[in-house]
């Protein structure tokens, strides 16, 4: 099985009521359930990133599609990956999107 990286762009807020946070933790919870062990890494949500340009100038604002977090699974392949984050709970809100790629092992 080969790794692949889930990396999730969207700029939304979290959940500020604690019932939103438990619906938001009970769908990834469920989600990363009904993917086993194929969950290689559960990753976590990112703050607010900076981006270094070429040239050195730096964006302070996670640029145009920032990160919101990642997780690394196992898939047959990326067609497979890309079927496993389907059902990812941040497609919910249609302000984020799921980028796959696959890990290339280097050593």
């Amino acid at each position: 099985m080969a790794k692949f990286l889930y990396v999730y762009h969207g700029s939304g807020k979290m959940p500020t009521e604690e019932a939103e946070r438990k619906a938001a933790m009970d769908a990834w919870t469920g989600w990363y359930d009904k993917l086993g062990s194929a969950v290689v890494d559960g990753g976590n949500p990112v703050g607010m990133s900076k981006t270094v340009m070429p040239g050195g100038t730096v964006e302070n604002n996670g640029g145009s599609n920032p990160t919101a977090g990642y997780t690394i699974v196992e898939a047959k392949d990326i067609d497979d990956a890309v079927a496993k984050a389907r059902d990812c709970p941040i497609l919910m809100n249609p302000a984020f999107s799921v980028e796959i790629a696959p890990i290339i092992e280097m050593m």
